[in-house]
């Protein structure tokens, strides 16, 4: 009884640095050059957003910034927005960031799209590439319809006991023997609070 005690804090220990999630070490939202979509993820990493670039000179300087830009948003995920926000950032042929100016619009349906600009934006430089970064989506919520959560990605969780690592797959049967008796370990995922 005792070994299976250790086994199963050890494993609820496992499942729970597993939901932590690490930070990534570099941003998700990847650069590319200036003539093609920028994608913005959101916080499964799935693409949440996609910017074009309306305005095609980009030609700043320190002493004389480009400070308009016209950008266009499409939401590109399943789920509609009543709020969506975020950061478009410039870089050099370096890789210096030499610009960034913010977003926002409200009532964002799927596939849907909006032209606008980024205030505050200040571009000390010729860009070479760019990307767009979701600081906030606020999913839409129609009363009386149930949201469907979002799916899980698929983790890959794995126990190791006295340096045996066995797999572990959320609500599949793991059977082990301990001592002289077999025990079967199903982990499944903690239900969602309200």
């Amino acid at each position: 009884m005792k070994k299976l005690a250790a086994f199963l804090l050890v494993l609820c220990s496992a499942l729970i640095a597993n939901a932590q999630g690490t930070t990534p070490a570099e941003p998700n939202e990847k650069r590319v050059p200036l003539t093609e979509a920028a994608v913005a993820l959101d916080g499964t990493g799935a693409a949440a957003l996609e910017a074009t670039l309306r305005t095609t000179a980009l030609n700043g300087s320190p002493d004389a910034p480009v400070t308009n830009v016209r950008i266009v948003v499409k939401n590109v995920s399943a789920i509609a927005y009543a709020f969506v926000s975020g950061v478009v950032t410039f870089y050099d042929a370096a890789g210096v960031r030499c610009g960034e100016g913010v977003f926002k619009a409200d009532a964002l349906a799927t596939n849907e799209s909006f032209e606008t600009d980024a205030p505050g934006l200040r571009i000390r430089c010729e860009p070479a590439s760019w990307r767009v970064v979701a600081t906030g989506l606020l999913p839409r919520v129609v009363p009386n319809q149930l949201i469907a959560p979002l799916e899980r990605p698929n983790s890959n969780l794995v126990i190791v006991i006295d340096g045996e690592s066995h797999p572990i797959q959320l609500d599949k049967p793991l059977v082990l023997t301990l001592g002289e008796r077999r025990r079967t370990v199903v982990v499944h995922a903690a239900p969602r609070s309200a």
